[in-house]
């Protein structure tokens, strides 16, 4: 998983990245929080900077979340502050849920349980666009790439989406589609009222991935304390777009 530590401070942060990206998604906010937390990084088995990418139909929250309780295991650690972005905020979830000692507060950066949309929920896609857009992954996955990094990135951000297309297209297709059908066609709802530990969401007010709705729901469902804080962004990536107000909502937590 290419673990590595940053920093040396009392408390430890785990940066756990999304779909399509590596740790390198967190290099702007790496520095300034290195310098007060120790921080814990690493890849996911799905993205392209692991070793070696699992076959498409050992891809679930469940084997994400045991990969994650033992990689903590392995490091001895315990209480540490968990920051995913993306699904990888429900795999902490998840985590949290069957191994609670090993987390202190869960940050879950534009995490989402339910893509879809429903007669009563919305979470940010028709299920023909959810459908679409996996037939599209399927029958080019380059070409669909392009389209998605601008879209959950934004145009106005050159050097960091070209560097997020760099990681997105060099997926295995069939492990992207499958990490793609896990997110978006998952349902995480009932996971959340099991989650008892401190939470708090960050969200941006312009994503199209997902809704402001979507973290209303979030704070009204978890069981433990749940702080929503909502950054005035376009895109998909807080830590990427806006990392000085993305550094003080994580200072504000902890100091």
């Amino acid at each position: 998983m290419n673990a590595r530590i940053v920093g040396n401070g009392e408390i430890t942060l785990v940066l756990s990245h999304g779909f399509g990206t590596s740790q390198e998604i967190w290099e702007y906010v790496i520095p300034e929080l290195s310098r007060r937390y120790k921080l814990l990084l690493f890849d996911w088995s799905f993205s392209s900077a692991a070793d070696s990418q699992p076959a498409a139909t050992d891809i679930s929250y469940a084997g994400l979340a045991n990969d994650l309780i033992s990689l903590l295991d392995e490091m001895k650690m315990k209480g540490v502050v968990f920051i995913g972005h993306s699904l990888a905020g429900m795999v902490g979830c998840l985590a949290s849920v069957d191994r609670p000692e090993l987390f202190s507060h869960l940050v879950l950066v534009a995490a989402s349980p339910r893509y879809m949309n429903s007669e009563e929920y919305q979470g940010g896609f028709e299920p023909s666009k959810i459908h679409d857009m996996l037939s599209s992954i399927e029958a080019d996955f380059q070409s669909w790439a392009d389209s998605f990094a601008t879209l959950v990135l934004g145009k106005n951000y050159s050097n960091p989406l070209w560097k997020y297309l760099a990681t997105l297209k060099t997926m295995n297709p069939k492990t992207a589609l499958a990490v793609a059908k896990m997110a978006f066609l998952g349902d995480q709802r009932p996971l959340l009222e099991q989650v008892e530990l401190p939470c708090t969401i960050i969200q941006c007010t312009n994503d199209i991935a997902m809704p402001t709705s979507v973290g209303h729901y979030m704070e009204s469902k978890i069981k433990g304390k749940t702080t929503l804080e909502m950054v005035q962004v376009e895109g998909h990536f807080p830590h990427v777009t806006s990392p000085e107000i993305f550094i003080k909502i994580i200072d504000k937590i902890l100091l």
